[in-house]
């Protein structure tokens, strides 16, 4: 075989495998210390904890961890990430495995991330940026939440907070360009 030749690679298909080829991270790294845990600022609120979700996929506990509903907790801060000794990036193996789990089965992820999610890249997609008022509509169409939160909207506009008209990016046709691209890629339109 020539250097030039791609060399066969073993597939893992266990759940820290496709992980793996998700998100190139290496879970069997995590040694259980509990620092990534210990640093989350929504550890209180999940029932299942960073580093216990690590384990879960070491474990290969795929439905056992996707139907967690602390997948859908975690705020993304990078906090585990940025205290883990051994670069495992709790937070990239928490966005690889809600991607999983919106694969298997959309419904896994609560309606109010998934309205949220489809709203705030609808504003992207279609501004380039977030327009918040549009977020907030798109929004509570989209999870049925019309009432909550109501009586903030005067407040909000009446300081500036809302501003009633998007204000488009210049490079808005890139941006949209990078969406189709990627929409080519996974074969599907993303969800707006």
């Amino acid at each position: 075989m020539s250097a030039s030749e791609p060399v066969p690679t073993h597939h893992d298909p266990s759940l820290s495998g496709e992980i793996n080829k998700l998100t190139g991270l290496n879970v069997a790294a995590c040694y259980q210390c509990g620092k990534c845990s210990a640093g989350c600022p929504m550890a209180a609120e999940m029932p299942r904890k960073p580093h216990q979700l690590l384990r879960l996929v070491q474990l290969n506990q795929r439905q056992a961890v996707l139907s967690d509903s602390s997948l859908w907790l975690c705020l993304t801060c990078e906090t585990c990430t940025s205290r883990c000794p051994n670069q495992v990036d709790p937070a990239r193996l928490i966005d690889g495995l809600r991607e999983l789990a919106f694969q298997q089965d959309p419904t896994l992820a609560p309606l109010k991330q998934r309205a949220f999610h489809q709203a705030f890249l609808h504003q992207i997609k279609s501004h380039g940026r977030v327009f918040e008022l549009g977020l907030v509509v798109d929004y509570k169409l989209k999870s049925g939440a019309l009432l909550d939160d109501a009586l903030q909207a005067p407040g909000m506009l009446w300081r500036g907070k809302l501003a009633l008209m998007p204000n488009n990016i210049e490079g808005k046709a890139e941006v949209r360009r990078i969406f189709e691209a990627c929409e080519h890629v996974a074969g599907e339109e993303i969800p707006s």
